[in-house]
């Protein structure tokens, strides 16, 4: 689809737009010849004398769709409001006209972004109540009642944790990026064990390195670890005595005697033994992820995923044995295979065994991933969203709440994922990363520092090399990152009771 603006430069939100409510990616021109008979939209701002006026002229197959949206210009106080305003009312007109030529619902309304909840969490901080916000998501973002319900729960539970945060906490992140097979929807950096054994232990090697290194750098910085969390790929890939190794480098580097939460991903039930979870449970890991994704063995196989439902089961019941209380299981709604009453058994079988949490995914094609690339895929977006919306109303009612909530691009049916929990059993790790609340120290492969100011306003990515054969030789990437995490935390000026921060 070819893209044209006038009278603005916001390419990136209406692109987001086009991908949010298309699901379909833009070319933008300069101008769109007049010949042109493809698919495309002009998008146009101008300003009157009381409204700032967004139009949006798409024409599909032929046919001619235009709609507009406006906003009084009396609402601008400031540069950046200016600035949001524009994107707000351009966003509009696009879910208007993409709305009348698809005759499509969106649950999500105009709003478009992997974080709704940041939205809210901006309504709340600013003082308005958890009613006030639920009724503008409502009314201005023509958000469905029931998400904008959920976003609402979501921001209050992530905003009752950001208050308990200091400027000098921190979170781990460490990453194994090994699995046992690659799931067809995966598009995370993440190796078949049997592909890439030989890497194991010289990537551990390197890995325990740079845990030393950040460990040294930590401690001279004063900072105070509120969460760890082992992810992938998948942890429980490698060995028992390895997972030894690995844990007993992070114990030994971290002061980890304030830690409020530790989680391994052990999400592939198949790679799950007694000996693993009991030296796991040995270093003080107290939250497990075991993630079935479906309970139905014919959805597993279509996905290349090795494990059975039996072996879901047989992998909760061990991690009870070994005295882990907090557990979380995945799901994802819309993959190949699954039908709705699939889907419907799946969280109904997961409730009977009640872990603390569960997360809901929605299916996301993206680059990468098996799917993306197989001809003749179909998300049946009627399905997913029937889908979700059973899961809403199932958690709710046996007593799960969500706690937190984010979307991303190419998801089926333009939907979410959710993590749902019981009572007091959200995950700290989690929330702080979805809503970047806090500075997250990452190692491994692939893995991704985000420095955040204090004032959370400012985010700095610090990426290491993305694959294990390159991190293994990656010592200058990691001396770099490190020089410019104490960077960062050297450079927060503190005057008074406020602040200034640069990053040197």
């Amino acid at each position: 689809m070819k893209l044209q603006l006038i009278g603005h430069e916001h390419r990136y939100s209406v692109e987001q737009a086009v991908v949010a409510f298309l699901n379909r990616k833009a070319s933008l021109c300069e101008e769109i010849p007049p010949e042109y008979t493809g698919d495309r939209l002009i998008s146009k701002l101008s300003y009157g004398e009381k409204y700032i006026t967004a139009s949006a002229e798409l024409i599909i197959d032929g046919e001619r769709y235009l709609q507009t949206s406006r906003s009084r210009i009396s609402d601008v106080d400031s540069a950046s409001k200016r600035i949001g305003l524009e994107q707000h009312v351009l966003k509009q007109a696009v879910f208007k006209a993409v709305k009348q030529a698809t005759g499509t619902e969106f649950p999500w309304g105009s709003l478009t972004g992997m974080r709704p909840t940041k939205l809210v969490l901006r309504m709340l901080e600013d003082g308005k109540t958890q009613a006030t916000a639920r009724r503008e998501l409502i009314e201005k973002y023509k958000i469905f009642p029931e998400r904008a319900k959920m976003a609402v729960e979501a921001a209050s539970q992530g905003l009752a944790w950001k208050q308990r945060i200091s400027e000098k906490d921190i979170s781990l992140y460490v990453g194994i990026p090994f699995c046992p097979t690659r799931c067809s929807y995966c598009s995370f950096v993440s190796s078949e064990i049997e592909k890439s054994r030989h890497l194991i232990e010289p990537y551990l090697e390197k890995l325990c390195d740079e845990i030393r290194q950040r460990g040294e750098l930590v401690k001279e910085l004063g900072l105070r670890i509120t969460s760890v969390y082992i992810g992938g790929g998948t942890p429980t890939s490698i060995s028992a005595s390895q997972l030894d190794k690995l844990l007993s480098e992070i114990s030994g580097a971290f002061e980890l005697d304030g830690v409020q939460e530790y989680t391994v991903e052990a999400g592939r039930p198949d790679t799950i033994t007694l000996e693993k979870l009991r030296v796991i449970k040995s270093y003080g890991v107290e939250r497990l992820s075991i993630n079935p994704q479906s309970m139905a063995e014919d959805v597993l196989v279509c996905n290349r995923r090795s494990h059975t439902p039996d072996d879901v089961l047989r992998a909760f019941e061990q991690a009870r044995s070994c005295g882990f209380d907090c557990i979380n299981m995945d799901t994802i709604a819309g993959l190949p295979g699954d039908s709705v009453e699939g889907f419907k058994a799946t969280l109904r079988r997961l409730e009977e065994i009640r872990p603390e949490n569960i997360t809901v995914h929605t299916l996301a094609l993206k680059r990468g991933s098996e799917l993306t690339e197989r001809a003749g895929q179909d998300s049946r977006p009627d399905d997913v969203t029937a889908m979700l919306d059973f899961a809403h109303d199932f958690m709710y009612n046996v007593g799960y709440r969500p706690y937190y909530l984010y979307r991303q691009k190419y998801m089926a049916a333009s939907l979410e994922n959710i993590g749902w929990t019981l009572p007091n059993k959200e995950s700290i790790y989690n929330i702080c990363s979805m809503e970047e609340f806090q500075t997250i120290i990452s190692m491994g492969a692939g893995a991704i520092t985000k420095l955040v100011s204090p004032d959370g306003k400012k985010i700095k990515r610090l990426a290491n090399n993305k694959f294990p054969a390159e991190y293994i030789e990656s010592d200058d990437k990691i001396i770099s990152n490190g020089r410019k995490i104490r960077s960062f935390f050297l450079n927060i000026i503190y005057r008074g009771e406020g602040y200034t921060w640069y990053i040197g």
